[in-house]
């Protein structure tokens, strides 16, 4: 692949964007400016008065536009809307193409479906030994816990089995799922996901997480969750003492624009953190939503402010009627080499492709390394820069005598480190 590197225009640091992106704001009340405090702030009250139907999203946003209004009556038999206040709060009204609001408000788009879309794009019905597990990985498996969430994303890989729009009727069967991950002791990880397991109560979840610890083989429990995000009240000093008795125990969270880290969200990543959690991001890229540099740029800067570790950046999977969030892999890799060097490292996620049909998560990274032969390898840098690296044909450091005029860097000389006297740039 030929590289060119980026415009040194495009990495000016700060720019006015780039710290305009970062800056972390209130969600605000909007609407409900008259509620009352405590009542904002329930989570209950949150879940309760969520933007559900056509009718409020007519009155809420009257900026609504047709393929808005088609996309919600498509959604009645699709994938049901569900916005709560907080995050309806962040939409641009003024903006058809707001990124929070592509996210969460359908289009009639979602009624097309291209031969490559499937209901199921990964495959974890396929890989499915009882209802509500994925055994997929041989360590590791993906426990669903509900068909809900706080509200729903437009491109959810599992938008067949949330809300029940679809006539999936899941319903989870925890005694079968733990009885299968007794009777296996290979599976040493097990990341609770659905729908969101933060909708259960503290009481359930406890319980739920009390019967995993239980199982001795299992050494790693997870949480897959945007209740965070969508629903940072959820994230009470209580929920986060509850789940600090069941270390070790991470949380991959999920963010696809700096806007939606507000205020209210980092203080509830904060009391997460604080209770001894380890935060994960994974953000799908998306059309329109996070398919800039600068944008995911001031995305991952944000996430480590947070105290998350930018984690993966998804490719968005083939979902039926997601064509127009889709951005390209081309475009994916240009982001990735847009933030190698020049962010910091812990800034930078894996770039994946969750393979079609039940493949596994595959890494799709720029090219790096240009060559490898039996005693070198050559790579180039973020800057395009080349260098070459040798090493002995089965990967170990080939350690010979110090040629006199020469530097000892405890490898033998090819005849191109003679020629560049071990400089490291390789012509």
């Amino acid at each position: 692949m030929d590289f060119e590197p980026p415009a040194a225009e495009t990495f000016q640091f700060p720019s006015p964007r780039l710290l305009a992106l970062k800056e972390f704001r209130p969600a605000g009340r909007g609407p409900w400016a008259d509620i009352a405090e405590h009542d904002w702030n329930d989570w209950r009250w949150q879940l309760k008065h969520r933007v559900t139907s056509l009718e409020q999203l007519e009155r809420l946003l009257p900026t609504l536009t047709q393929e808005e209004r088609a996309g919600a009556i498509l959604a009645r038999s699709k994938l049901a809307v569900a916005i709560t206040p907080h995050f309806f709060n962040l939409i641009d009204p003024a903006n058809p193409n707001c990124p929070i609001r592509r996210q969460v408000i359908p289009r009639v788009e979602e009624g097309n479906t291209a031969p490559w879309e499937t209901a199921d794009p990964v495959g974890e019905d396929s890989h499915s030994p009882v209802p509500g597990l994925v055994h997929r990985y041989p360590d590791r498996v993906l426990f669903l816990v509900t068909d809900r969430c706080a509200a729903y994303c437009r491109y959810c890989t599992r938008s067949r089995l949330v809300s029940n729009a679809a006539g999936y009727d899941f319903h989870p069967e925890f005694d079968r799922q733990i009885a299968y991950l007794e009777q296996h002791p290979e599976i040493r990880d097990v990341l609770l996901s659905g729908g969101d397991p933060l909708l259960l109560s503290d009481d359930k979840l406890s319980h739920l997480l009390g019967r995993l610890r239980a199982i001795k083989h299992l050494e790693f429990l997870r949480l897959g969750t945007r209740i965070p995000i969508f629903l940072p009240q959820r994230i009470t000093p209580e929920l986060c003492a509850m789940l600090k008795q069941y270390h070790p125990l991470f949380m991959s969270v999920h963010v696809n624009h700096p806007r939606e880290l507000t205020t209210e969200v980092r203080e509830a990543l904060g009391r997460l953190a604080d209770a001894g959690i380890p935060l994960g991001n994974q953000s799908v890229l998306l059309k329109h939503v996070n398919d800039e540099v600068e944008v995911m740029q001031a995305l991952v800067q944000k996430l480590l402010l947070s105290r998350v570790r930018p984690y993966y950046l998804y490719q968005c999977d083939l979902i039926q009627g997601s064509a127009h969030l889709r951005s390209s892999v081309k475009r994916g890799i240009e982001i990735i080499q847009g933030l190698r060097g020049h962010t910091s490292g812990y800034a930078v996620p894996q770039y994946v492709i969750d393979a079609p049909g039940g493949g596994g998560k595959v890494p799709v990274n720029p090219e790096y390394v240009l060559s490898r032969n039996h005693d070198r390898v050559v790579v180039r840098n973020y800057e395009g820069k080349v260098f070459e690296y040798p090493e002995a044909g089965d990967g170990t450091p080939i350690v010979l005598p110090r040629e006199e005029g020469l530097p000892n860097f405890g490898f033998a000389p090819t005849p191109a480190s003679r020629q560049s006297r071990y400089f490291p740039k390789f012509a």
